[in-house]
């Protein structure tokens, strides 16, 4: 800071100079151009032109009009008398007088101004960037640990003003990122240890003894069980980190087919929880992953199904606005429903249960909408519990 600091003093001190000099000058010209003139007037005024020797004569001799003689004998100009002469030898006189003065003057105030605006340019740097220092010596603080602190700069509305925001808001995106990082990291190890556990105590204690055939039975299919949910929670992540790192082709794909496709491949699920199942497919084609859109209906139509009450129904629509699916179920605080797309958030605790899933779905759908430039949002129903969740691409 201390080289900014002194590059913006020099500036300020240089063009206030620069102003200060430019001032002198022209005063110092303009008074020059008009002073003669004005003495004169005012000499001749006071002192009228008159002959030699219509003037008093004095019996000492007076040193006023001792340096207004001609100093040589040589003849007048026409029309100049003696007392002309003298008239325009004091205005000369005055005038230069009155010049070196004011040229002293000037120049005295003008050094005396060039220390003045060399202080001022150094203040007025310093409260400039004051802003900045704050600015630096925060972003020298963060750390892991303390994305908690802002700057929250006192200030007025200003270059300066919206910098310091700016950074603030920034912090504030960099806090809620590493937190979600860290809550999915633990959340992660959570999900994982949890099968791990299980298989070791069902090796442990179910195959304890000499077990029989039937006990060994349904180990293994326990065992199999929770390597398949095992396996599909690493997919999970997986997929996740795919698709945070972008698309590398875009082709067209009609997502009204691969809704159609995903009721189709649930429909015997929902049919068994009592789920009826409604679709408007209309067109809707954009430029994405064919895969991954599959996957992201395939997804919103699961967690509809799933996440729903008996006798339940579940609405799936395309069109020009996007996807959309709706359906019944528990009723949603509205203040939860921006975390379910957090990584393993839940609307209730883990139960265990068979087909409860890890919680990824509304994540890895909102991970597949970014990839594809489109928002994913989701709203409750204030009717019949559940969600309404929209996704609407680029057009």
């Amino acid at each position: 800071m201390g080289g900014e600091r002194a590059r913006l003093t020099a500036l300020y001190g240089g063009l206030l100079l620069l102003a200060g000099a430019l001032l002198t000058g022209v005063v110092y010209f303009l008074v020059k151009d008009g002073l003669y003139s004005s003495i004169s007037v005012a000499m001749t005024t006071a002192v009228p032109a008159q002959r030699l020797q219509d003037l008093p004569a004095a019996t000492t001799p007076s040193p006023l009009w001792t340096p207004a003689l001609p100093a040589t004998a040589a003849p007048l100009p026409p029309g100049v008398t003696p007392g002309m002469a003298i008239t325009r030898t004091l205005s000369d006189a005055a005038e230069s007088a009155a010049l070196e003065r004011l040229l002293t003057v000037s120049l005295t105030v003008l050094a005396a101004y060039a220390g003045l605006s060399v202080a001022l340019a150094w203040w007025m740097a310093g409260r400039v960037l004051r802003p900045v220092a704050v600015i630096t010596d925060t972003a020298r603080r963060l750390s892991g640990e303390n994305l908690h602190e802002r700057i929250a700069l006192d200030a007025p509305p200003g270059e300066l003003k919206r910098l310091a925001d700016t950074f603030d808001g920034m912090l504030g995106r960099m806090e809620r990122l590493v937190s979600a990082q860290q809550r999915f990291a633990a959340n992660a190890a959570h999900e994982l240890r949890t099968p791990v556990a299980v298989q070791r105590a069902a090796a442990e204690i179910g195959l304890a003894g000499d077990p029989g055939p039937e006990r060994v039975a349904r180990i293994r299919e326990k065992l199999i069980e929770v390597a398949d949910a095992s396996e599909r929670t690493i997919e999970g992540l997986l997929l996740l980190a795919s698709c945070d790192q972008g698309l590398r082709e875009r082709r067209p794909v009609a997502v009204h087919e691969a809704a159609a496709g995903a009721v189709e491949a649930l429909s015997a699920e929902a049919a068994e929880r009592g789920i009826t199942v409604s679709l408007d497919a209309r067109p809707l084609t954009v430029r994405g992953d064919a895969v991954l859109l599959d996957r992201l209906a395939h997804n919103l139509v699961a967690n509809a199904v799933r996440h729903n009450v008996p006798d339940g129904r579940v609405e799936v629509r395309t069109g020009p606005g996007g996807l959309e699916v709706t359906n019944t179920g528990p009723v949603v605080p509205p203040d939860t429903v921006p975390l379910l797309f957090e990584p393993f958030r839940r609307l209730s605790a883990r139960t265990q249960a068979p087909g409860e899933g890890v919680g990824l779905g509304l994540s890895i759908v909102e991970s597949i909408a970014r990839a594809h430039d489109a928002p994913a949002t989701a709203s409750a129903n204030a009717e019949g519990g559940g969600l309404t969740v929209r996704v609407r691409f680029p057009q």
